[in-house]
């Protein structure tokens, strides 16, 4: 069976995947292109899910599933892959711990305005007027609420704050005290401190956050958007900050990346920008190697079941 990857892997993880039975055949390629040589040959593919095009997918004949080394699967050809039956498993839950701690040290930073002692200490001012807050009997509203958004809120509860999420059906989810459906979602918004917003991009969620949305947020809220920048209406946003119908946003995700050096968003006191790093993790191939090896046990011995499983026509 042959395996070929479109990614680097370590040498380390490369031993244990071939260890789970002698009839893998793991080829390994730093890119999709150098991968087109086992094109006709592999059954299983592993990739960060950005390199594929329907052509691409055309030419795998074999090609029976595809393990993707990340959460997003939004650049992927679903509906080639849908018509060759082709499976596809991705990584989603690998960011939970480094997408949590993130959000954590964004409330933070608004609250103990971390970002304007930065500011204060570059032009050596002392400035004991700052005016502070405490995450204690504060409430986040998680928009898209699932293992990291419960991950979040499980960490928020060490604040001793009330926890509020967003998902399709409203199904209760660990660690958050309320969960609502989507349809009810302006209740959240309009009772949380920090908004937070973790949803799968596809075309329902596209804008999904918009001038309606934060019009609905308190004048004090921050804003914190860890998922996709597609997923809130930028200039929506630019104006909310810059107006005040907000009091603050925290942004790893943008519409363009690398976000261009003229864009607005740059400029304003009250946004702090991180470029898209907020999953980030030295365990990140480690978590991806777990869950890659487990499915593969499940796709060569047909005992249990598979993790992360994509619908293809949900988009996630």
């Amino acid at each position: 069976m042959v395996i070929i990857t479109s990614c680097p892997i370590s040498e380390r993880h490369v031993k244990a995947i071939r260890e789970i039975s002698p009839v893998i055949d793991l080829r390994v390629y730093p890119s999709i292109e150098q991968a087109q040589e086992s094109f006709a040959d592999a059954e299983v593919l592993i990739t960060y899910g950005e390199d594929l095009t329907p052509e691409i997918v055309k030419e795998m004949k074999r090609l029976k599933w595809i393990q993707v080394f990340s959460a997003g699967i939004e650049k992927m050809p679903l509906q080639q892959l849908e018509e060759q039956h082709v499976l596809v498993t991705n990584a989603r839950g690998i960011h939970r711990i480094p997408l949590a701690e993130h959000v954590l040290g964004m409330m933070l930073v608004f609250a103990h305005r971390f970002h304007v002692f930065f500011d204060l200490q570059r032009t050596h001012t002392w400035d004991r007027s700052v005016r502070l807050e405490e995450l204690y009997g504060k409430t986040v509203g998680i928009i898209g609420v699932g293992a990291i958004g419960s991950a979040i809120a499980e960490k928020a509860k060490a604040f001793q704050m009330r926890t509020m999420g967003v998902n399709t059906t409203g199904k209760s989810v660990p660690f958050v005290d309320e969960t609502y459906p989507v349809q009810e979602m302006d209740r959240v918004l309009a009772e949380s401190d920090y908004v937070v917003v973790i949803v799968a991009l596809t075309p329902e969620t596209k804008g999904f956050i918009g001038e309606r949305e934060f019009k609905q947020m308190k004048e004090s809220a921050i804003f914190i958007n860890v998922s996709r920048g597609a997923v809130v209406d930028e200039s929506a946003l630019i104006r909310a900050l810059k107006e005040g119908w907000i009091g603050g946003a925290a942004l790893d995700v943008f519409v363009e990346e690398p976000l261009p050096p003229e864009h607005p968003l740059w400029s304003l006191p009250n946004c702090v920008i991180t470029p898209h790093m907020s999953g980030r993790s030295p365990k990140y191939m480690e978590r991806a190697q777990e869950i890659f090896r487990h499915n593969l046990n499940v796709y060569l011995h047909g005992t249990g079941e598979m993790i992360n499983v994509i619908d293809p026509k949900k988009g996630y």
